[in-house]
């Protein structure tokens, strides 16, 4: 079993910078990919972010890419997501996820075995 907490969220103007964290607990040996999602009001889920388990492997949706990096400290079992030139369209709930299966990154969420509980990010315009 693998527990994980995120946290950081909160309220942040257009073109400010926030930082997720992701602690895991529990078996965390056997953790792999860890990746970041979020669902915006009135819409579905959507990956985010994945880093590989030896942290060398990283991918971006599209539309965050150049604004947001994903980072592992394995030493710390936690996972950040360093969010900048934030824009109103970021604001939803971010989770994070982990994956047992896959070591080198799976942006599908049904590729993930343990999910956080979640964490509030409103970007006012």
């Amino acid at each position: 079993q693998v527990q994980l907490v995120e946290s950081g969220g909160g309220l942040v103007q257009a073109g400010g910078s926030v930082r997720l964290s992701c602690v895991a607990s529990g078996v965390t040996s056997s953790i792999g990919t860890m990746g970041w999602f979020r669902q915006a009001p009135g819409k579905e889920r959507e990956f985010v972010a994945y880093i590989g388990g030896g942290g060398n492997i990283t991918y971006y949706r599209y539309s965050v890419k150049g604004r947001f990096t994903i980072s592992r400290d394995n030493t710390k079992n936690t996972v950040y997501l360093q969010m900048n030139s934030l824009k109103p369209e970021d604001t939803a709930v971010y989770w994070c996820a982990s994956s047992l299966r896959y070591t080198s990154g799976t942006s599908d969420a049904r590729d993930y075995d343990y999910w956080g509980q979640g964490t509030h990010l409103t970007v006012s315009s």
